[in-house]
């Protein structure tokens, strides 16, 4: 997913991540039926992973190998609690946000401009979501997956008019 914005003042940059981060998952942070991939904090619950109690500082809190990974994958997006400041983007007053699901699938890209989208729309996406929630098999699709992430940052940024990446 990639997202696009216009206009606007501070970090106005494009980001997003190209790759699916599915296929590149491990083993062991992959979930149990192969429709998506933990963080390592999920998956092992420990201090390290999840920078809690004696690594919950930016000193203490290091990259671990699973971060690096989905780094290298993702450059712009957070791949952990103190991740560096590439990956963050604050965007004031920007004109619209053009969210681009499955932007590597070039002719099956969908397009989304924000200032677009009704409340209809944003209704429809929402009952998806929740058909999805329900555990129906198409929760397996990453672009699908892509899209409903790109749901919640829609949301943020209607609601909230800056726009902030983790």
């Amino acid at each position: 997913m990639i997202v696009e914005v216009s206009g606007g003042s501070g970090g106005c940059a494009t980001t997003g991540c190209v790759d699916d981060l599915n296929r590149r998952c491990p083993s062991e942070l992959r979930v149990a039926d192969g429709g998506g991939c933990k963080s390592s904090c999920e998956t092992f619950g420990t201090p390290e992973y999840c920078c809690k109690g004696a690594f919950d500082s930016p000193a203490a809190c290091r990259p671990t190998a699973y971060s690096e990974l989905f780094k290298s994958a993702c450059p712009k997006s957070y791949s952990y609690a103190y991740d560096d400041a590439t990956s963050t983007f604050t965007c004031t007053d920007a004109e619209d946000y053009t969210v681009v699901f499955c932007p590597s699938i070039h002719s099956d890209s969908i397009k989304w401009k924000a200032s677009n989208v009704s409340e209809d729309s944003l209704n429809a996406l929402l009952e998806l979501y929740a058909r999805l929630a329900s555990g129906s098999r198409a929760d397996t699709n990453p672009c699908l997956l892509n899209f409903m992430f790109g749901l919640a940052i829609y949301v943020i940024l209607v609601w909230h008019k800056s726009f902030f990446v983790l």
